[in-house]
């Protein structure tokens, strides 16, 4: 992984850093990179209120705030902005409203990486409309001036339609950081924990591949 001048990660919900990137965001901070993460949400309209419930949706945002700020600091992450958008409204934000929020970032923190969402390859529309934002920010700039883009992709298709990630990271030797952060989601990640311990505990292939291994591709302009 090489060092990078800065590295912003814009993603839409509390918890989305934990689970695919953290491992590469610990990696960058340990090697002296700056990480700047733009959440755009609080993660307000979250499924996972317990069962029996263990909150309400008004205190779920209070809930998830914190989380989020503990999984920064697990992180190392000193530069967390919370954008104020409301969770599951993100495709329906203007476009241009949303560009010029990331265009705002892009020129204040002049990253020479950004990490985000592959837009359409990303499952929840939340996170296609993120990554699609991030991409049009950058495709406004000069081409030899623009940050290399680093997707994350997971829908059914990605690997037929985009091929096989550009980007490998083995990040194991930070994984128990990557582990206390998406611990730290705890309102949206305890149950998931619950039947995962046992397999971490006993080193399960399976389970360390997912934990150990982080993916990127990475985007190409026409």
């Amino acid at each position: 992984m090489e060092k990078e001048r800065h590295v912003l990660v814009v993603f839409p919900h509390p918890d989305d850093e934990a689970f695919g990137v953290s491992g590469t965001i610990a990696t960058h901070i340990k090697d002296g990179t700056p990480v700047t993460y733009a959440c755009l949400t609080l993660g307000e309209m979250g499924r996972n209120l317990g069962n029996p419930p263990f909150t309400n949706r008004e205190e779920l945002p209070k809930i998830r705030k914190k989380e989020l700020t503990e999984s920064a600091r697990a992180l190392g992450i000193e530069d967390l902005r919370m954008m104020g958008y409301r969770d599951k409204t993100i495709e329906f934000e203007d476009d241009e409203k949303l560009t010029n929020m990331v265009t705002s970032l892009i020129e204040e923190l002049n990253p020479s990486k950004i990490i985000t969402f592959y837009p359409g390859y990303a499952v929840h529309p939340d996170h296609n409309a993120t990554g699609a934002a991030v991409i049009r920010a950058v495709e406004k700039m000069p081409p030899a001036a623009r940050p290399v883009l680093h997707c994350v992709a997971f829908s059914n298709d990605s690997v037929e339609k985009l091929g096989e990630a550009d980007i490998v990271y083995d990040i194991s030797p930070v994984n128990k950081i990557k582990l206390a952060a998406i611990k730290a989601h705890r309102s949206q990640t305890e149950q998931m924990f619950a039947g995962m311990e046992e397999k971490l505990k006993n080193q399960d292939p399976e389970v360390m591949a997912r934990i150990n291994i982080e993916r990127f591709w990475t985007y190409k302009f026409a």
